[in-house]
């Protein structure tokens, strides 16, 4: 079963991997780059600390927080675990494999791009809906983060999919242990954060 997993999995992605244009090339490039969207990120905290003032702080730390456990539990956990190549590091597949930017690390299984995005974007959404009505707006940007992996060939659909399964998975987390630290300081007569 886990071999007719495997098939399915490098078949999709050698399909999907082939799907590149040289006009989306260049999107797909900057999609995938960790360090292009510092500006949102920045953008996004600014906003959360004028609008939430110093209960804000607190949403930060959740989403900051979400977003770390996933990329541990992605890089530090599944990775070592798991063991899986990259498409581009897997000697069967990597001559039909478009490379648009450098292959990464030896093992992709699961993104740390999907992981990260994705906690980002479902913790945000759970704290901040009330607040800004664009948030959802962070789930398509977080699936174009994730489908760019795919598109430069350093990750399977599966990695994605995993990847994204723990970032929503540690922002229910996180989202809800502040649920609980809050009640907690509540009870205690501690104002809320």
């Amino acid at each position: 079963m886990v071999e007719k997993i495997e098939v399915w999995d490098t078949e999709f992605f050698l399909w999907l991997n082939r799907l590149h244009t040289p006009w989306l090339d260049p999107v797909m490039y900057w999609a995938t780059d960790q360090f292009f969207w510092i500006p949102l990120y920045a953008a996004l905290f600014a906003w959360i600390a004028v609008k939430c003032k110093t209960r804000g702080i607190l949403v930060i730390v959740a989403i900051a927080a979400a977003v770390g456990l996933a990329d541990y539990v992605a890089s530090g956990l599944m990775k070592p675990f798991f063991l899986r190549l990259r498409p581009c590091h897997t000697l069967e597949i990597e001559k039909w494999v478009y490379v648009l930017r450098g292959c990464g690390g030896q093992y992709g299984f699961v993104s740390s791009h999907a992981s990260t995005t994705f906690a980002l974007a479902t913790s945000a959404f759970l704290l901040l809906r009330q607040h800004l009505r664009w948030v959802a707006l962070l789930f398509p940007w977080a699936a174009l983060v994730a489908y760019s992996r795919v598109y430069v060939g350093v990750h399977y659909p599966l990695d994605i999919l995993a990847g994204a399964g723990i970032g929503v998975l540690c922002a229910f987390m996180l989202v809800l242990l502040r649920r609980v630290l809050l009640a907690y300081l509540g009870r205690r007569g501690v104002s809320r954060l």
